[in-house]
Order: C-alpha cells, then sequence, then structure tokens
C-alpha cells in the first residue's frame, strides 16, 4: 500500500515570492525594449531624424533602467 504524504506545501502565492518564470519575463521585456531603441537610435540616425533618434535613446535607457531595477530585484530575492 502506498504511504500517504502529510507534509504540508506552501506555494509562492502564499510566501508572495514570484515565480522564476515571471523573474525572467521582467528581465526579457526589458533587454527587449532595450535593443528595440537601440535599433531606433541607429535607424534614427541613419536617417538624420533627430525625432526618432532621440525617442530611440529614451526607450533604450528605459530599458536599461528597467533591466538595472530587475537585476536589483533579483539579487534581493
Amino acid at each position: 500500500m502506498a504511504q500517504e504524504n502529510n507534509r504540508e506545501f506552501v506555494t509562492q502565492e502564499e510566501t508572495g515570492e514570484a515565480a522564476p518564470v515571471d523573474q525572467v519575463e521582467g528581465r526579457v521585456e526589458a533587454e527587449m525594449k532595450r535593443i528595440e531603441g537601440s535599433a531606433r537610435e541607429a535607424v534614427g540616425q541613419g536617417l538624420n531624424d533627430a525625432q526618432v533618434e532621440r525617442k530611440g535613446r529614451e526607450l533604450r535607457e528605459e530599458g536599461e533602467r528597467e533591466r538595472e531595477e530587475e537585476r536589483k530585484q533579483g539579487s534581493r530575492g
């Protein structure tokens, strides 16, 4: 006969811990934003379009800030 397992389990939801897939998702989104911003910035430079270049730079910088924030949260958890 199989022995019944009486151990109690605590879920990540109960502890407030983010699931590993959720932790990775934030880093991936930040990195994608950084890459897209870099690409837009380069296109703006190639087209000599200061507005496109500026928006690309802003997006890249936002992605870099988010990536750094994700890293800080990852090292705390």
